[in-house]
């Protein structure tokens, strides 16, 4: 309330209340209350009026003539229209709209009409009355009437008692009565102002009250309403004296059919939970006590599994005597199910449920006690996912969540009752394994955590293949923490994912330095190429049958200032894992591609594509972008993409081949027979060619090895799908010449030169030739002719026969089972002793590697005729130099 409460009214607030314009919103309303005391007064005086009017005509009938008596009644029947009037005006307000302050107006200008009437009736009456005594009586009695109903007003009682002075002094000429008519007056409106001041008061008192009354019940209304508790009353016999709704609710009952009853009744006690049995003790014990009391937790007594909190001061009067208990109630059966799922969402991952990484740090925490006391240690495994973040790269994080609860059931089942599993967030998991140091036991669990994480998912029609590295720590019972434990598997983790992904890695020591050096390499990589550090090299690709280049493949190469030389195998996975690959990847096409311009249009440029390049949206607008800077036919370009791409089946990844071959680039199906082969690969994606991996290449020539089958197996598939093959890790002329035979398209490798600077990939662009090569392993010029030679072998002395003899080897004919990598000296008929290494052996052939450059020209001194021969080998040697 604005206003707030106020002391007593002057005699003028008194004596003006009522007709002055209110001041204030409470004013209006004390206003409007103050009209409702008149609302009786028409009706009171018009039946005055009446009856003076009826007890004239009854009386002086037969003593006044007609006009005499129309002229008394006169002024009374216009009184008596005036409190109609009057009565329908305070009736009508309301509807009406008018204002408490012009009803009082009004009604004062009624009143005193009526009193102008009065007088106007005692005029007309005065000397025409048989009796004389009846004019004072009616004057008197109206008067009377008029000063009962202005009590509560000020103005009315100052106004009648005016008219009362004038009317004694009209009708009367006895001293006494002229004086004491108008002192009653002035008392009737000197008590009427007395009244008023402490009615003004008094109602302002009340209005106050009734303002905070009325907040407080506001407040309880929406304290009981929003449902975080309710009120109770008992009286001093401990019965109910008031109870709100939702108290009743609980109950399934009305607050009616509560009260009356005892409150101790409401609660249960027989309810087997000690803990409550104690908390309600308590409570009977404060309310016995008369002891006020908060948050005591109670049960009621009903079905449903319900909790309280209550709260209560008890009452007392001045006196001291007590009234009983008020107080407040809580329902906690909401609040403690939240309190209970947010301990658990605090302990849990709210994804898969699994425990969160506080609760893994306070289960590893445990386990390293545990060992303490049973001097067992325990061991820590880091797991983390391999190409997730293609998942969410291309099919959303929707996708994403739905891969990270499948993988969480999986290492689930994987860990069984060996440990806990918990997920620290992102793609990262945890399993703590007690009691357990035995590293055979502790690898066999990495082992299926990753066979388990690595087998193929499917989501939404999606076939998703991922894999997992795993870093295992064991901890020592008595000197290890949890902080160590975590870091030595996060740095066993690093190493397994630097061996290869899908591997897990026990902690060693050194690995310390490994993770320093990693990091001072990864800072050195991000400023590598302002500092003009990498550089693109070219190995050139020759033609199987011809040995003719066909193209190069640019390949990245990084000089470091301190560390010479670094291997890509080293830089480019830390380049892919810190997010340096896309940038790299793009700088190498331009370069390479503003070399490609100046060589001859034959010529191909093949490029590699990590598969994070290949996730890339921008990448089909980077390789547009890249081709008309340097204004090269996009159909010398050859992608060469792995099979990590496929990984992550979906419509983005065919969409971005579609785009590609759209482009116009050829596309390579790089290392294909390694890491997730599939040949559904080539039927859906548009390969131009396959690239055969040097793993297959190496040891083809072995009689024990299947290699050179599945080389053949894939050429013929190739060839079927009319797609080219390359063979890369052509070491040996052997290696060559097997390719020939298999049908491999095109060959590289270091046989016919290392990866060149391009200055020199453009001069031997321009030759064409691959005999002008200066490679390591450089392409020499071979003898055909066939050679005859002695060489030991397991203590007997052999002939054989050599061909394709060149600077660095030859191709040897002989019966005898030979061992690669075993030594040997070859003593040349005409030549004199070399001496090799066996480098590979099929049946009746082997080849060997000399230890030293061989002189071909000592070859071209020697003539046959001049060799005594038998004539076997003669024959043997004319017929093997004519297949040649």
């Amino acid at each position: 309330m604005a206003g707030g409460e106020k002391g007593r009214a002057s005699v003028r607030e008194a004596m003006t209340f009522d007709i002055l314009r209110p001041r204030t919103d409470e004013d209006e309303i004390l206003q409007a209350k103050r009209i409702a005391l008149w609302s009786y007064a028409p009706a009171l005086l018009a039946a005055t009026h009446l009856i003076i009017g009826s007890i004239l005509i009854l009386r002086e009938q037969g003593n006044m003539d007609g006009a005499q008596l129309a002229l008394a009644l006169t002024p009374v029947m216009i009184a008596v229209l005036l409190d109609a009037a009057a009565g329908l005006l305070l009736f009508a307000r309301p509807r009406l709209g008018i204002s408490p302050v012009v009803t009082a107006k009004l009604i004062h200008c009624w009143f005193a009409a009526t009193g102008i009437l009065w007088v106007l009736f005692g005029g007309a009456a005065y000397g025409g009355l048989q009796d004389e005594s009846f004019l004072p009586l009616a004057l008197g009695s109206g008067l009377a009437i008029k000063a009962m109903l202005s009590i509560g007003s000020p103005p009315a009682a100052i106004v009648n008692a005016l008219f009362a002075a004038i009317g004694v002094y009209l009708f009367s000429s006895d001293p006494l009565l002229r004086a004491a008519i108008p002192l009653l007056g002035l008392l009737t409106a000197t008590y009427s102002i007395i009244i008023t001041q402490m009615m003004l008061a008094n109602s302002r008192r009340r209005m106050a009250v009734d303002w905070q009354a009325k907040k407080a019940l506001n407040f309880v209304e929406e304290f009981e309403n929003s449902g975080r508790g309710w009120f109770w009353e008992t009286n001093a016999a401990g019965t109910l004296s008031y109870v709100s709704q939702q108290l009743a609710d609980d109950f399934k009952t009305t607050p009616e059919a509560l009260l009356g009853r005892q409150f101790t009744d409401l609660l249960s006690v027989d309810n087997g939970r000690n803990q409550d049995l104690r908390e309600q003790r308590t409570l009977g014990f404060h309310l016995s006590a008369r002891f006020p009391f908060s948050d005591v937790v109670v049960r009621p007594a009903s079905d449903e599994d319900v909790q309280w909190s209550l709260s209560g001061n008890p009452v007392f009067d001045q006196n001291g005597r007590f009234y009983g208990f008020r107080g407040i109630g809580t329902d906690l059966t909401e609040q403690r199910r939240t309190e209970q799922e947010i301990s658990r969402l605090a302990r849990s991952d709210s994804l898969t449920g699994l425990p969160n990484r506080a609760m893994m740090r306070q289960t590893l925490d445990e386990g390293l006690r545990n060992a303490k006391h049973r001097q067992r240690g325990c061991a820590l495994l880091l797991i983390d996912l391999d190409r997730f973040k293609n998942v969410n790269d291309t099919l959303g994080h929707p996708a994403g969540d739905a891969l990270l609860k499948q993988v969480a059931q999986r290492l689930t089942r994987a860990v069984g009752d060996h440990g806990q599993v918990g997920r620290l967030g992102g793609d990262e998991f945890k399993a703590v394994i007690p009691g357990t140091i035995d590293t055979d036991l502790l690898g066999q669990i990495a082992s299926n955590l990753i066979e388990e994480v690595s087998r193929p998912y499917m989501l939404d029609g999606h076939r998703i293949s991922i894999g997992a590295s795993v870093g295992v720590a064991i901890g020592d019972p008595w000197r290890s923490c949890a902080d160590s434990m975590i870091r030595n598997a996060d740095l066993a983790l690093y190493a397994a994912k630097a061996a290869g992904r899908g591997r897990y890695r026990f902690y060693e020591p050194s690995m310390h330095n490994n993770a320093a050096n990693r990091q001072m390499l990864e800072n050195d990589l991000r400023g590598a190429m302002e500092r003009d550090e990498l550089s693109v090299v070219f190995q050139p690709i020759f033609r199987a049958a011809g040995e003719d280049v066909v193209g190069f493949e640019a390949l990245v190469r990084w000089q470091h200032p301190k560390r010479g030389l670094v291997s890509p195998t080293e830089f480019i996975p830390l380049a892919e894992e810190c997010g340096l690959i896309g940038v790299i990847g793009e700088w190498v096409m331009v370069e390479a591609l503003q070399a490609v311009h100046s060589w001859p249009a034959s010529f191909r440029l093949a490029i590699n594509l990590s598969p994070v390049q290949f996730n890339d949206p921008r990448l089909v607008e980077m390789v547009a972008s890249a081709l008309a800077a340097a204004r090269v036919d996009p159909s010398r370009l050859e992608l060469e993409i792995t099979e990590g791409v496929f990984l992550t089946d979906c419509d983005t990844t065919d969409a971005t081949f579609t785009k590609l071959k759209e482009l116009g680039v050829r596309l390579v199906l790089d290392d294909f027979g390694t890491g997730y082969s599939s040949l559904g690969y080539l039927k859906k994606a548009p390969f131009d060619k396959i690239k055969i991996d040097r793993s297959f290449v190496r040891g083809a020539g072995v009689d024990e090895s299947r290699n050179a089958a599945i080389i053949r197996a894939i050429v013929t598939l190739a060839e079927s799908l009319g797609m080219d093959t390359v063979a890369e890790g052509i070491e040996t002329h052997d290696d060559l010449q097997l390719m020939r035979s298999l049908g491999v398209s095109e060959v590289q490798g270091y046989l016919f030169g290392k990866p060149l600077p391009m200055s020199e990939a453009m001069s031997l662009a321009h030759r064409r030739m691959a005999d002008q090569s200066d490679g390591l392993f450089s392409l020499e010029t071979r003898q055909r002719t066939l050679r005859r030679a002695l060489i030991g072998l397991d203590g007997e002395r052999l002939e054989v026969r050599l061909r394709n003899i060149s600077a660095v080897g030859a191709l040897v004919e002989c019966s005898h089972p030979v061992t690669p990598g075993a030594s040997v000296i070859m003593d040349i008929v005409g030549v004199g002793p070399v001496t090799g290494t066996i480098r590979w052996a099929q049946r009746d052939c082997f080849g060997i590697r000399f230890k030293e450059e061989f002189d071909l020209d000592r070859l071209s001194c020697v003539q046959e005729s001049q060799v005594a021969v038998s004539p076997l080998m003669a024959s043997a040697t004319e017929l093997t130099a004519a297949r040649v």
